[in-house]
């Protein structure tokens, strides 16, 4: 017993150390954090002279109830949530706490040094500057959900042991599918079925490099994203540029309104006036969730994941599982293509754009669960529709810098909120039977 003590103490001690390591870095990140927004926004230049700020409620581009203009003063709005921020910040110094009011207060941190961003954004003397809340909105749903469809892709995989990396090139040639098949046969939903048929190709491919020969999963899928940047690139010089209308014209995605639902003031228009994909992935999150977590096929998923020998040994197909579910990972991330490409109309060369590698980070930052995922998937979302919205006011921030707002979010996100992470314990093992 006595030995067996002093042997924990070096791993007690070392938690400890780490623990508060990690207090002593998030609070001082949270101090900064309030910091900039006292200095940076609260007392700059854009918010003095009695700058107001004006938020518009209601979203012109679709039918909806009229909400009236949200007016506040700027400066003494930014500079009491700065000051509470900076208070956070000193609390998580001084106390240790809980893991759950951890992510209470880190949400809480986020959102007020955003709210703060918005309305310094918007802050006008004149009052001539507007930032539209519902237009935000609208532009998150819209950005959502490939990274949505292309992290339930990369849950499924991974939870099965398999790491993908490919969602980048699963997303890009879903789209490119669905651009050339929906023009040819001049039916966009037949383009969506090719899409995720695309996605689905693209996964057996990872599935068989990794499966059966064994290739180090990581590197495969950066090459297979390199692939389909080549195949998509090249085919569209050739083809859709020469001739857009016979390979790449297409009638965008119509909207599919809730009686009822999308009359609710500000979030009706946003929740419940969208094309069929948007309650497609909505309904997907749900399913996936309820498949890994309450059937026989989530079961025996999680133990591949997990301890694919165990799970062998008392039946289930191991590698058989796995090419399924890397398979039906690469239709979700080709069905998120699909929606790229439907909700403009044309497929461009690289038009997904980093969004794989956003989505598989959204599966870390939501650790490995369908509901996690859809989070992280809002919050980069919000990040991307927030640079767009504010990239047409009158921002001493040039438009090229607010652009890569959603990566640096996304690096901020992995590296300094989710803190340790155990991903399941055979992903990217390969598994070699006997």
């Amino acid at each position: 017993m006595a030995v067996a003590t002093i042997a924990a103490a070096p791993t007690a001690i070392a938690g400890g150390t780490e623990a508060d390591t990690r207090r002593y870095t998030a609070g001082a990140t949270q101090i900064i954090m309030g910091l900039v927004m006292l200095l940076g926004f609260g007392l700059g230049t854009r918010t003095a002279h009695g700058a107001s700020t004006t938020f518009g409620m209601t979203l012109v581009s679709k039918q909806g109830t009229h909400v009236p203009d949200w007016v506040f003063p700027a400066r003494p709005v930014i500079v009491a949530l700065a000051v509470a921020v900076v208070l956070l910040g000193a609390a998580r110094l001084a106390v240790q706490l809980p893991r759950r009011w951890r992510l209470i207060g880190t949400s809480v941190v986020l959102f007020c040094f955003t709210f703060a961003f918005m309305a310094w954004s918007a802050a006008d003397p004149k009052g001539g500057e507007r930032l539209i809340l519902p237009s935000v909105l609208d532009s998150m749903v819209i950005a959502a959900v490939p990274l949505v469809l292309g992290a339930l892709g990369g849950v499924v995989s991974e939870r099965s042991g398999v790491v993908n990396v490919a969602i980048e090139g699963q997303l890009l040639f879903g789209g490119f599918m669905t651009a050339l098949v929906g023009t040819a046969t001049h039916s966009l939903w037949i383009g969506v079925i090719a899409g995720v048929l695309a996605g689905a190709l693209m996964g057996l491919l990872l599935a068989v490099l990794a499966i059966r020969y064994l290739i180090e999963q990581v590197v495969l899928g950066v090459v297979l994203n390199l692939l389909a940047l080549g195949v998509t690139g090249f085919l569209f010089k050739s083809l859709m540029q020469t001739n857009q209308n016979s390979y790449n014209n297409l009638t965008p995605f119509t909207t599919v309104r809730i009686p009822g639902l999308a009359s609710i003031w500000v979030i009706g228009p946003v929740a419940f006036d969208q094309p069929l994909i948007v309650y497609i992935a909505v309904f997907l999150v749900v399913l996936v969730h309820l498949g890994l977590f309450h059937t026989r096929w989530g079961l025996r998923t999680r133990a591949v994941g997990e301890h694919p020998a165990a799970a062998d040994t008392v039946g289930v197909k191991v590698l058989r599982l796995r090419y399924r579910n890397v398979m039906l990972g690469g239709a979700f991330a080709g069905l998120g293509g699909a929606w790229l490409v439907g909700n403009v109309g044309n497929f461009t060369e690289n038009m997904t754009n980093g969004k794989g590698f956003i989505a598989l980070a959204a599966v870390i930052f939501g650790r490995w669960s369908p509901f996690g995922a859809l989070a992280a998937a809002a919050l980069f979302g919000f990040t991307d529709a927030l640079a767009s919205q504010t990239s047409s006011l009158q921002l001493p921030i040039p438009s090229d810098l607010l652009t890569t707002l959603p990566y640096v979010a996304t690096l901020f996100a992995v590296a300094g909120l989710i803190g340790r992470v155990r991903a399941p314990a055979a992903d990217g093992k390969p598994y070699i039977k006997g």
